[in-house]
């Protein structure tokens, strides 16, 4: 693989072609290799991403267009174009677009695969084995943990926000 820097967006051409209402991720980084995920996030007016909280990952958020408001426990940050926030790990926060809805920008470390390991409780296995003695796996439906707009898995039992790209989930 060659690495060559190349211009993979740009953002005034993807905001000019989205609609008032559009909602989600206008943009992802999707390239082979990388080592961070990136999202250009759409808001509508009046629109909100419900309080949430990364256990994992620590979060740059950059207002590219718009206005709007991180709800931090009693603190609220104010959003404007060319806003950069910080939003560590463990913290727990909500977006609110103003009234011309907000755009936005999220880089972080890109997340590990999803991986199947069996349960503490399975035994060790140090010689091959014919036929595998635990099959593993996650429950048979996960529907209800993907988000219907980008995809993403939820590590949430009972979303109710994408933490990606802030769709709603179905509730149930």
């Amino acid at each position: 693989m060659t690495s060559v820097p190349r211009v993979l967006a740009v953002f005034d051409e993807l905001l000019r072609g989205a609609t008032r209402e559009e909602r989600g991720a206008l943009w992802q980084l999707a390239e082979q290799g990388r080592e961070l995920d990136a999202n250009l996030v759409r808001l509508p007016p009046g629109g909100a991403v419900g309080a949430h909280q990364e256990d994992v990952l620590d979060v740059l958020l950059v207002a590219v267009a718009g206005d709007g408001r991180i709800e931090a426990g009693d603190d609220s940050l104010e959003l404007t174009p060319g806003t950069v926030a910080w939003l560590p790990r463990t913290s727990r926060r909500a977006l609110a677009a103003g009234p011309d809805g907000l755009a936005y920008l999220t880089v972080h470390r890109r997340r590990p695969g999803l991986t199947i390991k069996p349960p503490a409780s399975a035994p060790a296995v140090t010689a091959p084995v014919r036929a595998p003695s635990y099959e593993g796996g996650e429950a048979p439906c996960m529907l209800d943990l993907v988000c219907p707009a980008c995809g993403r898995l939820s590590r949430d039992p009972e979303p109710v926000f994408c933490s990606r790209c802030g769709e709603r989930f179905a509730q149930g």
